[in-house]
């Protein structure tokens, strides 16, 4: 249970985060910052709270029992940069390096990255790599999590659906699958693309664990990641989320999928962070 002194750290955090994301894409002219918004407390909990980290380098048992991450949306790489700063996997200055020539901040995470477990982009892999990986905890028994954040618009790849079939049929009670459901992706509405209907019905039909939860609603993200972890299966969070949240202008619109802001649309983003 998080205290309410806790929770107040943990949205500076976010605040934080939020200005990285924004700060990062401008700089560069290029990124994703929708679902990087959406996705900030799922992100700053889940590394601040959550999560047990190591760095290479340290005792080999610490580190092989460090739990495991997937970015599968790999194109939100920006809060998944700007937390692994906080957390001391880099340097916060190392942010203003994002897509730019030469960095290790690639538009998509590489693991020239220090913190970056797998390399991602092409949508609707995560989740078949995170059961790979649990599946491997548990042959070699070691208690570590998988995590994986996948986007709602990849859950309309077929390569998801077998990973969902997977994990149950295998035991894994280790991974524990986050859904950023804001309900766009770059062509418009999912329900337009192609619609998923009652997400939580369909996993659970697929014997998954499965909780819903407000995604930007810091004791709830917590609450239904450590009950996740004492699960017997695995475990999906569909996280409702809004596109672009913080910013009034970016949120709920397509628009800002993976467009870099103006002088003045920075100016005015930045405004409403203070």
């Amino acid at each position: 249970m998080l205290t309410d002194i806790e929770i107040k750290e943990l949205e500076k955090l976010c605040l934080e985060n939020r200005r990285n994301i924004l700060d990062m894409v401008y700089e560069a002219a290029s990124g994703h910052i929708g679902g990087s918004l959406s996705s900030c407390e799922l992100m700053t909990v889940l590394f601040n709270k959550c999560m047990k980290h190591a760095l290479r380098g340290k005792l080999s048992q610490e580190y092989d029992s460090r739990d495991r991450f997937v970015l599968s949306k790999g194109h939100v790489s920006p809060i998944y940069y700007s937390v692994l700063a906080q957390v001391g996997f880099i340097e916060k200055s190392e942010l203003k390096t994002f897509r730019k020539l030469g960095t290790r901040l690639q538009g998509h995470p590489s693991l020239w990255c220090p913190g970056v477990e797998v390399a991602t982009g092409s949508l609707g892999q995560g989740l078949s790599i995170a059961c790979g990986i649990a599946m491997s905890l548990k042959l070699d028994k070691n208690p570590a999590n998988v995590f994986v954040l996948l986007g709602d618009g990849e859950m309309q790849e077929g390569s998801v659906w077998e990973a969902l079939m997977a994990a149950p049929h295998r035991n894994l009670n280790n991974l524990i699958a986050i859904i950023d459901r804001n309900g766009l992706q770059i062509d418009g509405s999912t329900e337009c693309v192609k619609p998923l209907g009652n997400l939580k019905d369909k996993i659970s039909a697929f014997n998954w664990n499965v909780i819903e939860i407000d995604g930007h609603n810091i004791r709830q993200i917590y609450s239904a990641i450590e009950e996740a972890k004492k699960s017997d299966r695995p475990t999906a969070i569909i996280a409702n989320t809004i596109k672009g949240k913080g910013v009034s202008f970016m949120e709920n619109n397509a628009g800002w999928h993976g467009k870099a802001p103006s002088k003045e649309d920075y100016e005015k983003a930045l405004q409403e962070l203070k």
